[in-house]
This record gives structure tokens, C-alpha cells and sequence, in this order.
């Protein structure tokens, strides 16, 4: 069975710090691409990041870039997002999901995790 499971979000104030975790199963981890997206209350999914099969690639929005990174570890067949310097207007459910290499869109991708709920909140 391909899986994917997010885990660490939760309730963090301004400016604090949040790691994520991508556990995957079911698959050949070191083939695929892990990208993060997210989607908040009222707004469409978008792309946060992304990182290649072998982790020597990675792609940033503008919107993280400097506060954001992406890693993994293929002996663990677990992805990471760092999230640092957090604002209210990173408040969302964040997804990981798997694709051959990354892409800009959601729809490249084959499988999904079903998202951990991060609130950054005063």
C-alpha cells in the first residue's frame, strides 16, 4: 500500500519555528520527488517547496524562501520541512506528496499525504 503521513503541525505564535515530517511506505522513496504544498480556509492549493529524488535539487516559493527548507532522508523514507519565522499568513493544512521529479502543479504529482494543520496564531 503507497503511503504517505504528514505529522508535527500544530498551534505556533509569530515568528516561532515548526519542523514536518513525510513518512512514506509502499514505494521506491528514492526515486521520487517530495514537494509540500499547502492550502488555506478560502484559497486554492499551492506549491511550497519541492526536493529531488537524490536531495541534491530543491525549489523554494518566493513566498518561504529564507524561512522555509526542505530535506530528507532516504534511509528513513521520511522528507522534512523546516519552517521558520513564521507569520499568520502561513495558517494552513500542508500536504506532502510524491512525483518523478519535481513539478510546478499539483497534478504531477501521484500520490499524497492526507496534511498536517499548521495555525500560526498571537
Amino acid at each position: 500500500q503507497l503511503q504517505l503521513v504528514e505529522s508535527g503541525g500544530g498551534l505556533v505564535q509569530p515568528g516561532g519555528s515548526l519542523r514536518l515530517s513525510c513518512a512514506a511506505s509502499g514505494f521506491t522513496f528514492n526515486r521520487y520527488a517530495i514537494g509540500w504544498f499547502r492550502q488555506a480556509p478560502g484559497k486554492e492549493r499551492e506549491g511550497v517547496l519541492c526536493i529531488s529524488s537524490s536531495g541534491g535539487s530543491t525549489f523554494y516559493a518566493d513566498s518561504v524562501k529564507g524561512r522555509f527548507t526542505i530535506s530528507r532522508d532516504n534511509a528513513k523514507n521520511t522528507a522534512y520541512l523546516q519552517m521558520d519565522s513564521l507569520k499568520p499568513e502561513d495558517t494552513a493544512v500542508y500536504s506532502c506528496a510524491a512525483a518523478p521529479f519535481c513539478v510546478f502543479t499539483p497534478r504531477g504529482y501521484a500520490y499524497w499525504g492526507q496534511g498536517t494543520q499548521v495555525t500560526v496564531s498571537s
